[in-house]
């Protein structure tokens, strides 16, 4: 039995869908444990694209059970939506389970996501309006509608109207917003209550069996370590802690209980939204890590920007997470380039620095110091093992694990399952990570 925690190592967007995918085969239960229909995962399966909100990548196996945790917030329009979708492909939804506590996604909570953001002007964080950030807010202020409110008619009518009321005034006082009608929003989300009831569970029950029965179980986080409320680049973040320690807190479960913890990273770096980005490429390379990677988000569409693999947040996400291995994805996007840089250390004020700085202000002023390494130049998408790989790449998978200090278990090479170099399985195999190509293993000691 294992229970793992697979969670982003950079900005979000590394590809942690496919991954979690991956490891669902292994896995007897997945669960998501915080953030909103502001994530967004894309799978690839038999050449079919799967964009997932807000239920696990592991629907996709019909024996595995999944689960959406507490600390997630939901949008029923869109939840039922992805139920929709799945559904029409003939995959069975009844493994699916909802938290009661997990809180619910208001129209009240876009009006002023989008009214917020637009009022900032050039302070603006880069939220997706999609509310997540005020859904949060109103669950911190005790204001919240949760799951288990849509159960209960009587109650949620008299929660409404007394919120949409509250709601109203700053709509119109402060954004100058027509004002929502309470009756349209009760009978709208009342709607959804007969569709969603069979999910709606205790959660944590749930899980806490699944231990006790020594069932193996996946954490899946949205967003990444450095979008992180507490850890990350405040306050350009997101609304929750996607980090490995908010798999407890969004599930409740007890830390003890979890045994690993894999980061998911790209082989380069990507950001969406403002706030500062080190090796941020604004050229011909950058463009092209783009069009090759098709770095668009999932949720929103908008264009990510794209810069040179920052090993300074890596090692700051091993320490936050307690990683103890990673996998790499998106190999393959470098595999025209004649040369690659790795950024190994920061210039802050003229200083030398290895580590993160904490202070946004200061994260801004950071200059990267890079590391060069020739690039290998021929196709990797086809690899199925590291001897498969030119000798460059395995080279540039191995300074990596040495710069972030934890070995490395998976490297994919394409959107596709099969486009994946398993070198250990985090759930049932033993803790090697990545080894050479005669099968000796890489030591993680600089040379």
């Amino acid at each position: 039995m294992a229970n793992v925690i697979v969670i982003g190592a950079q900005w979000g967007d590394e590809g942690k869908g496919k991954i979690t995918d991956l490891l669902s085969r292994s896995a007897d239960v997945v669960v998501r444990y915080q953030g909103g229909v502001n994530a967004g995962h894309t799978i690839v399966v038999k050449g079919q694209t799967f964009k997932l909100h807000l239920i696990p990548s592991g629907i996709l196996y019909p024996e595995t059970k999944c689960i959406i945790g507490s600390g997630t917030v939901i949008d029923p329009q869109v939840l039922i939506g992805e139920l929709d979708q799945i559904e029409s492909l003939n995959i069975s939804t009844n493994n699916l389970l909802i938290s009661e506590t997990a809180h619910v996604t208001m129209p009240y909570h876009r009006l002023i996501d989008q009214a917020s953001e637009e009022r900032r002007g050039v302070h603006k964080i880069g939220t997706t309006g999609r509310g997540i950030g005020p859904t949060y807010a109103d669950k911190s202020e005790r204001t919240g509608i949760r799951m288990l409110d849509l159960l209960d008619p009587q109650g949620l009518r008299e929660q409404l109207e007394w919120t949409i009321n509250y709601k109203n005034v700053i709509l119109e006082k402060l954004y100058n917003l027509p004002p929502i009608d309470a009756s349209v929003v009760i009978e709208e989300y009342l709607g959804y209550t007969e569709r969603l009831r069979p999910y709606v569970v205790d959660t944590s029950l749930e899980i806490y069996q699944a231990i006790k029965q020594r069932r193996n179980i996946l954490f899946e986080g949205a967003q990444g370590t450095l979008l992180d409320l507490d850890h990350g680049t405040y306050p350009f973040v997101t609304s929750s802690n996607p980090v490995a320690g908010g798999a407890c807190v969004g599930t409740g479960l007890g830390p003890t209980a979890i045994d690993r913890v894999i980061g998911v990273a790209k082989a380069y770096t990507t950001r969406v939204g403002e706030g500062p980005f080190p090796t941020e490429l604004s050229g011909e390379i950058g463009e092209q890590l783009c069009s090759i990677g098709a770095e668009f988000g999932t949720t929103t569409g908008r264009k990510r920007r794209c810069g040179w693999f920052d090993a300074v947040i890596g090692r700051y996400a091993v320490r936050i997470n307690g990683m103890d291995c990673l996998a790499i994805t998106k190999l393959d996007v470098l595999d025209g380039l004649e040369e690659i840089k790795v950024c190994v250390a920061y210039e802050i004020d003229g200083e030398r620095s290895e580590h993160f700085p904490t202070n946004a202000r200061k994260f801004a002023r950071c200059r990267p110091i890079y590391k060069t390494l020739p690039g290998w130049q021929q196709s990797t998408s086809h690899c199925r093992s590291l001897s498969d790989l030119p000798s460059q790449a395995l080279d540039y998978l191995k300074f990596l694990a040495e710069l972030v200090e934890v070995p490395i278990a998976i490297v994919s090479l394409g959107a596709s399952r099969d486009q994946t170099i398993i070198v250990e399985d985090p759930i049932h195999g033993p803790k090697r990570g990545l080894l050479q190509a005669d099968g000796s293993p890489v030591s993680l000691k600089t040379a």
